[in-house]
């Protein structure tokens, strides 16, 4: 179930297609009289140069806040046969929010870590919230019982041993006030995944309008932090090149005009080197260990190649996300199906991220699946995406 609510402070933002007819059926129209778009031939969807940003719709699904919904969801036959079949198993999540014993603010960047037997079993790191999670069994679909003695296990908090004992999320958020013993930077690192095959032809060149709007955006509202921006493009195996990458600068220019020369070609099958692309972006990229805010927003259409070593690399880049407090952020557009909304999903849990999905609201590109979530909000993509960075910044 969704929500139409696509206005910007007191103003209509307005798109034409080319037929002029309204986009979106919903709370208003959208007038037909302002920035228009070209329709591209063929079976890629509307396609056109110059695309403005603001014009491709979505929506955002935080299982990690719905948390009865989702393991509702993985109860049900269809659902278990895709945790199955991707190895993840999130039954055990162990949430933490942890604050200033003298001002009861939350604390970012204090790391946490999960052991048995000396062996660390999870690490993650908590965000300006505050907030971060541990799992037990994270990638193994064969535990999915949520039973487990806690006794078995120590919970470190920036490499102490913690006295007290934890609980599963079913009991609650562990809430603990420490010592605030740690200086995080105010420092905004976003970096941008995007998939550029050419199946991504329908909506590439919207996308990159809207990342380009979204980064000089998050520049403006942010203006007294530091914000450093970087790209990774991939596409597959046996192309002209399998990943493109853009360090972190704190040049926007540089990452905007990267972007515009990026375009969409190659691919061929259906699944595409994502694991190469997020094994680039968690251990290439320079990630600091102490800014405030990271974040990893992942734009795709495909999942990845379903074999050991591509299974084994994935799971290495999000366990290096989570202990490093880097949020993974899908995107998900046209041509994703229900398998890959699900991996997609757990890469947002492992990560203490969220789930973004494009919507057909729009008009714009091929057929976007429904998402199974309960109900959602429709915005422009590139305000949500403002919106997300601006709540993981303040």
């Amino acid at each position: 179930m969704k929500k139409i609510a696509l206005v910007l402070c007191s103003v209509f933002v307005l798109f034409s297609c080319e037929n002029g007819d309204s986009a979106i059926d919903g709370s208003y129209e959208l007038d037909s009289s302002s920035s228009s778009s070209s329709k591209g031939s063929g079976d890629s969807g509307n396609v056109g140069n110059g695309e403005s940003a603001g014009q491709i719709t979505a929506g955002e699904w935080n299982d990690l806040t719905q948390w009865d919904f989702w393991s509702d969801l993985l109860n049900s036959q269809d659902y278990t046969t895709f945790q199955a079949n991707w190895s993840f198993n999130t039954s055990k999540r162990i949430a933490f929010q942890v604050l200033d014993k003298n001002t009861s603010q939350p604390l970012n960047n204090v790391s946490l870590s999960l052991f048995k037997d000396g062996e660390i079993i999870s690490e993650a790191k908590t965000d300006n919230l505050g907030e971060a999670n541990l799992f037990i069994d994270l990638f193994d679909s064969g535990k999915t019982s949520s039973s487990v003695n806690l006794d078995d296990y120590d919970v470190q908090i920036n490499g102490e041993v913690l006295s007290q004992g934890v609980s599963l999320f079913n009991e609650g958020v562990n809430v603990f006030n420490i010592e605030n013993t740690i200086a995080t930077a105010d420092r905004i690192e976003v970096a941008f995944i995007v998939d550029a095959t050419g199946s991504m032809g329908d909506e590439l060149e919207f996308l990159k309008s809207d990342l380009k709007d979204v980064i000089g955006r998050a520049q403006e509202d942010n203006a007294n932090s530091t914000i450093l921006t970087s790209t990774v493009f991939y596409r597959d195996q046996g192309d002209d090149y399998v990943t493109k990458r853009s360090d972190f600068t704190t040049s926007i220019s540089s990452t905007v005009d990267f972007i515009s020369k990026q375009s969409a070609d190659g691919g061929g099958d259906f699944e595409e080197a994502v694991e190469e692309a997020l094994d680039e972006a968690i251990n290439d990229l320079q990630w600091g260990t102490n800014s405030k805010t990271r974040i990893a927003f992942l734009l795709l259409d495909a999942p990845p190649h379903q074999t050991d070593d591509v299974n084994l690399s994935i799971k290495k880049s999000l366990i290096k996300a989570a202990k490093n407090g880097v949020k993974l952020i899908p995107v998900t557009a046209s041509g994703v199906d229900k398998s890959t909304e699900f991996l997609m999903r757990y890469f947002a849990i492992a990560t203490n991220g969220t789930y973004v999905f494009i919507t057909n609201d729009s008009g714009i590109g091929n057929d976007h699946i429904e998402p199974t979530v309960g109900e959602y909000e429709v915005e422009f993509l590139n305000n949500l995406l403002v919106r997300l960075i601006n709540k993981y910044a303040q």
